[in-house]
């Protein structure tokens, strides 16, 4: 007979940020969100076949600040969210989601 143990996700989510809504998992939420961005501007760099200090200088900062936004260290305020969308050639679209609210 094999062996087989279930695994709760939710259980261990639970376990290690609290109850959804809590602070501690409205912060882990938070943090994972910054991190799935970054990875986000990083992967739509590359592709654009930029380096850091190329988008850097296109949009008029220096490449350890693009290095920091790539990490999740820092949030890019709006309108240096669009200079960086325009200097990697890529155009920005604001739509509604079916049921988001």
């Amino acid at each position: 007979m094999r062996n087989e143990q279930i695994y709760d996700v939710s259980a261990e989510l639970k376990r290690e940020f609290g109850e959804v809504g809590s602070e501690s998992c409205e912060k882990a939420i938070a943090q994972a969100w910054e991190e799935y961005n970054a990875q986000i501007l990083l992967d739509a760099r590359k592709n654009a076949g930029l380096t850091q200090a190329e988008l850097a200088e296109r949009i008029g900062t220096d490449k350890g600040y693009i290095s920091r936004l790539e990490r999740g260290l820092t949030v890019p305020t709006v309108s240096t969210l669009y200079k960086i969308v325009a200097a990697m050639g890529l155009k920005e679209t604001l739509q509604p989601v079916a049921n988001s609210l």
